[in-house]
């Protein structure tokens, strides 16, 4: 397997993402479109990130100062765990409450009260899974 959020890991996981029509789907039906920035607490920049236009994934690799709509932050242990079994929305809302789970930008609330944004990031998670 790649290394966590790495060019390589990074083009698995929009082959992936591209692949879950539920995903691409549920996304293209509210016009989805964000440049996401995925790395790990304490880290000055994200290590990857992900262009989404209209829920399809156009571009991913390494990060290389991309202007980010959404940038997650969580321990590189807490993503293995995520990427090993996705969490529910209970499970993510507790990360976020916690702090395990940071958005250093986006609004995690505003999103998390949108179902139609909810249910496809909680999806992403088991995306990671395959990527």
């Amino acid at each position: 397997m790649a290394e966590l959020f790495s060019e390589e890991w990074m083009q698995s996981f929009m082959t992936q993402w591209n692949a879950e029509s539920d995903l691409v789907g549920a996304l293209a039906q509210i016009g989805f479109s964000s440049v996401i920035g995925y790395g790990f607490e304490g880290e000055d920049q994200p290590r990857g990130v992900i262009t989404v236009e209209n829920g399809k994934a156009v571009a991913a690799g390494a990060y290389s100062g991309e202007s980010l709509n959404w940038d997650i932050r969580c321990s590189e242990a807490q993503w293995k765990k995520w990427i090993g079994k996705p969490p529910g929305m209970m499970g993510l809302g507790v990360a976020f409450t916690s702090g395990k789970m940071k958005f250093k930008v986006g609004d995690y609330a505003s999103m998390l009260k949108d179902p139609r944004m909810a249910g496809p990031f909680i999806k992403s998670f088991s995306v990671m899974g395959k990527a």
